[in-house]
Formats: structure tokens, C-alpha cells, sequence
């Protein structure tokens, strides 16, 4: 098992920077890829970065790109999610998630999720 609590959000004006934690628990965090997902009010939840067990190698949603920097602390046990110039349409609840095969882009990709952490950009 490994349990995932995120921490960060809050009310951000647009252009705004955060930056989210996500804190591990559990197993051997650097066993796992990590995941960034995001669910605006009644949108389904979409996939924001990923990063490999090592950190080497990550993955972004397009529209992310330049924004946002996934990293993390293994060390720590914790992975990031650095998010600057916000929009209004990065407004939603922020979830990490975890998996031994790193990768994934879809929900299905991960066996272990936080609770979430708002984050809402005002215009």
C-alpha cells in the first residue's frame, strides 16, 4: 500500500504561481512513477505529468507545457507539481497518484490516489 496525502492548493489569481506536494507513505516511494491528474466540476479527471521512478523522464499534457514542472524528493518521499502563469481553466481539484509502472496517462495507469488539493484561479 502506499498512502498519498497533497497539500498546496489554494485561491490563486491568473498569471499566479503554486506549487503542490504530494507526500508518500508506505512502501518504497522510489519504486513508483508518479502522476499528476486534475477534475474540474463536472469534467472528467485528466491527466496533468508524470514522472518516472528516477525522476528522468516525465510526461505533460500539452496544454500544460511550459507551466508546469513535475519533480520530486526521493528522499523526501514527495513529488511536486510547480505551476506558473495560471488560468482559469487550470481550476479544479489536483490528485497524485502512484503506480510501479510508471507512464500512464489515464486513470486506470494508477493503483494508489490522494484525496485531492483545490485549486482555483481567479480571472
Amino acid at each position: 500500500q502506499v498512502q498519498l496525502v497533497e497539500s498546496g492548493g489554494r485561491l490563486v489569481q491568473t498569471g499566479g504561481s503554486l506549487r503542490l506536494s504530494c507526500a508518500a507513505s508506505g512502501r518504497t516511494f522510489r519504486d513508483y512513477g508518479m502522476g499528476w491528474f486534475r477534475q474540474a466540476p463536472g469534467k472528467e479527471r485528466e491527466f496533468v505529468a508524470a514522472m518516472s521512478w528516477s525522476g528522468g523522464s516525465t510526461i505533460y499534457k500539452d496544454s500544460v507545457k511550459g507551466r508546469f514542472t513535475i519533480s520530486r524528493d526521493n528522499a523526501k518521499n514527495t513529488v511536486y507539481l510547480q505551476m506558473i502563469s495560471l488560468k482559469p481553466e487550470d481550476t479544479a481539484v489536483y490528485s497524485c497518484a502512484a503506480d510501479r509502472v510508471w507512464g500512464a496517462t489515464t486513470p486506470k495507469g494508477y493503483n494508489y490516489w490522494g484525496q485531492g488539493t483545490q485549486v482555483t484561479v481567479s480571472s
